[in-house]
């Protein structure tokens, strides 16, 4: 094999390493895969932290996550319920933030 041939063979590799890199990586609007896994893994945190707590309906809960900031939506009984379900989802390891849009009514 000449110089030429590896070196050609060498820059083809390194860049498909670096295709497959960027494309795994994420910006403002889209999530890397590391942050996917992330935000799912802190989204069942949430969730089964919420069906665990006496206070709280969890199941009347949803609960989704991007890039650690955790949405909670559908409905409570009480403004304490609402307010105890974000106590909870802020608790929880990997929240970074938490956005209530629970509906008392």
């Amino acid at each position: 094999m000449t110089t030429r041939t590896s070196t050609h063979r060498r820059l083809l590799i390194q860049g498909m390493f670096a295709a497959v890199l960027a494309g795994c990586a994420g910006s403002a609007r889209e999530r890397s895969t590391g942050d996917y896994v992330d935000d799912s893994t802190v989204t069942t945190k949430v969730k089964a932290a919420l069906l665990k707590d006496p206070v709280v309906s969890g199941l009347a809960i949803q609960v989704e996550t991007f890039k650690g900031t955790v949405q909670l939506s559908g409905f409570a009984k009480t403004e304490e319920e609402r307010s105890r379900a974000a106590s909870v989802a802020r608790e929880v390891g990997g929240v970074q933030a938490v956005k209530n849009d629970i509906i008392v009514r």
